[in-house]
């Protein structure tokens, strides 16, 4: 009898363990097919990438067209500022995810440790697999951000290279810009679940406040004859 009721409890058990696992994996499926945040780290990069090669850009060429008018030298220095830029996005995120990644990873060596003078069970052990295939990547966030300022440095440039008119192109400039910054501002507010209005004007008045201060404070230093 007593084996008999052994018997039965480790059925019991067995069959809750398997209930817990079932649950636990439906929650993980909701939680990957709705959880925006698991999205953060390549959206951020990408966002913030390219609303900053676009801004940033931008300004510089404001701010040389504040004091000079030749095409030229307007282009060469956005172009300037889009090498040195992605450059400085991706050296950045490079060393940003590294650090994260090394944290991650002593994380695990902890746990593993733990599991092993605990006994962890294959439930561990598949939560330690799991763990691995979520570390971030220290060169694919860079790449992504380089690429993402790039692209976003990009529309300045080529709004600026086919007009000589002064003043025509620091128009046409200001007008793309703001125009990509409203489509960056929309794909973000899209992808990370997030008020579409709100990021828009968050980062359009950014955009717009950017490239006036530049302008307007290089205009006034060309000015003095500094």
């Amino acid at each position: 009898m007593a084996n008999s009721n052994q018997t039965s409890f480790n059925e019991v058990a067995k069959y809750d363990l398997e209930q817990q696992q079932t649950t636990q994996q439906v929650l993980d499926l909701e939680t990957k097919e709705f959880d925006y945040s698991k999205r953060s780290q390549w959206l951020r990069a990408a966002v913030l990438g390219a609303n900053d090669g676009l801004v940033s850009t931008a300004s510089l060429m404001m701010g040389v067209g504040a004091v000079k008018q030749d095409s030229k030298v307007m282009i060469l220095t956005g172009f300037a500022g889009l090498v040195a830029g992605a450059c400085s996005m991706a050296i950045g995120e490079f060393v940003s995810v590294y650090s994260q990644l090394d944290i991650e990873v002593a994380q695990m060596k902890r746990d593993k440790v733990q599991r092993e003078t605990g006994g962890g069970g294959e439930i561990l052990e598949d939560t330690a697999q799991g763990e691995k295939e979520d570390l971030p990547n220290p060169l694919q966030a860079a790449a992504a951000s380089a690429l993402a300022f790039s692209l976003g440095a990009i529309v300045p440039l080529l709004a600026a290279s086919f007009i000589k008119e002064y003043r025509v192109r620091l128009a046409v400039v200001a007008s793309a810009v703001s125009l990509a910054l409203v489509v960056f501002g929309w794909l973000g507010a899209v992808l990370g679940n997030a008020p579409t209005v709100k990021s828009v004007a968050r980062v359009l008045v950014g955009g717009w406040l950017a490239m006036a201060i530049t302008f307007g404070l290089t205009k006034l230093i060309g000015s003095s004859g500094l």
